[in-house]
């Protein structure tokens, strides 16, 4: 069996990269995006929301791209969940992760799910209790995500305990992981390292954590960073920078996928991610989807001389 990677990547272009594009994307490029993701070792693929399609219409095809995205079995394949009838036709679906949202911002929380956070964890206890009504087999593993714990554009400044109440009823409902999230891409890495320390210290070091970072400010690789010396091993980010909260006024892309995977490689730690094929995804969205939404400094530059010595 392969040793697993220094680093774990989820790869969330195909969920959070498309939600707030103003075009949408056929099915059938989702599907190859998928594909060339998985094609690259990506082993975690975050492949679409089930939500209502009034809402987000992007996701209106969920339920096929979600089926296509399940025949990679060498990926998890997870969505994104706002609410208990989401996660149902999730489980309904198959899929092998579920990844609910509380923001730990009242105000976010409410525009983004239309609920409060009293009301959305009450959310996660329901979720959690239907899965639990499945066979072992059959139980995807259950992410609580912390939306805006870093800062919000609608409300400024997330305090400690904010982040640490939601982190804390996470725990107590039996999350399998906690996602900590820079929806809005306000993190520093100074801020990184104490949210980090927070929640350890509120729910325990026993309880496995994740960063998913935007790049609003141009701080996100830092923060990465910052995020490897507080002891993360497990990070989100999109090809070519896509992505976006339509609920998040001025909520810029994700991280760099080809960016975070050059840099840390050349930092001696494995993702398990075949670079070269990770690159060949822009090709795919290109056809589709402008340029001005496509980032990235290794698309600029091309791959240093010294990576593929290296390699």
């Amino acid at each position: 069996m392969a040793r697993a990677p220094d680093v774990h990547i989820c790869e969330v272009a195909p969920r959070d990269g498309l939600q707030n594009l103003d075009v949408f994307v056929p099915t059938e490029a989702k599907c190859a995006l998928i594909d060339a993701i998985a094609a690259a070792g990506v082993r975690e693929i975050d492949a679409g929301s089930f939500v209502p399609p009034k809402v987000v219409p992007q996701f209106s095809d969920v339920d096929a791209v979600m089926a296509h995205a399940l025949t990679h079995e060498t990926a998890t394949i997870g969505a994104l969940v706002p609410n208990v009838r989401g996660a149902e036709r999730a489980i309904t679906a198959g899929v092998n992760a579920i990844y609910f949202v509380i923001s730990a911002s009242e105000t976010h929380n409410r525009a983004n799910v239309r609920r409060t956070i009293d009301e959305q964890i009450e959310g996660f206890r329901a979720v959690r209790a239907a899965i639990d009504a499945r066979p072992v087999g059959q139980r995807p593993q259950l992410m609580g995500a912390i939306s805006t714990s870093f800062g919000c554009s609608l409300e400024g400044e997330v305090s400690e305990a904010a982040v640490c109440r939601v982190a804390r009823a996470f725990a107590e409902a039996r999350a399998d992981e906690i996602g900590l999230a820079d929806t809005v891409g306000y993190a520093t890495p100074k801020l990184i390292g104490q949210i980090v320390d927070a929640v350890r210290r509120e729910v325990g070091s026993q309880m496995t954590l994740r960063l998913h970072l935007h790049d609003t400010l141009g701080a996100g690789l830092a923060n990465a960073v910052a995020g490897l010396e507080a002891g993360i091993r497990r990070f989100d980010a999109a090809v070519s920078g896509l992505g976006g909260c339509p609920f998040a006024p001025g909520a810029r892309g994700n991280i760099v996928t080809e960016d975070l995977v050059f840099m840390l490689e050349r930092m001696g730690l494995s993702t398990g991610i075949d670079l070269d094929r990770l690159m060949q995804t822009r090709e795919v969205l290109a056809r589709h989807i402008q340029a001005k939404h496509l980032t990235g400094h290794l698309h600029e530059a091309g791959i240093p001389k010294v990576l593929r010595r290296a390699a």
